[in-house]
């Protein structure tokens, strides 16, 4: 008997099987016959991409996050250069008035 050669496929076939397989049109069997593949790849990589399909949605959940987050930062930036504008006003007024002397 001959050794068994592993064929690593790219990740464009099997994202291509994949699709073929959720649409259920034809059968696992069928699909891997199309596809010259051992049934078992269709059902592996099927039952893969379905587990992974949380992880696409907590990734945008991360990135709402860090976007709002981002946001909140520039706001607290925009905030404190403003105290430091209207201290350095005030500081510029009360010298200002401390130097002139208003007749009463």
């Amino acid at each position: 008997m001959g050794k068994r050669v592993r064929i690593n496929h790219p990740p464009e076939f099997k994202a291509r099987v994949v699709r073929e397989a959720l649409k259920e049109e034809k059968s696992v069997s069928q699909l891997a016959s199309e596809y010259g593949i051992h049934p078992n790849l269709v059902t592996r990589w099927r039952d893969q991409a379905l587990a992974g399909l949380p992880s696409l949605f907590a990734h945008e959940e991360a990135a709402a996050q860090a976007a709002k987050e981002a946001a909140h930062e520039r706001q607290l930036e925009a905030l404190y250069a403003e105290i430091g504008k209207l201290r350095t006003q005030l500081s510029w007024l009360k010298k200002k008035s401390g130097e002139r002397d208003v007749p009463r």
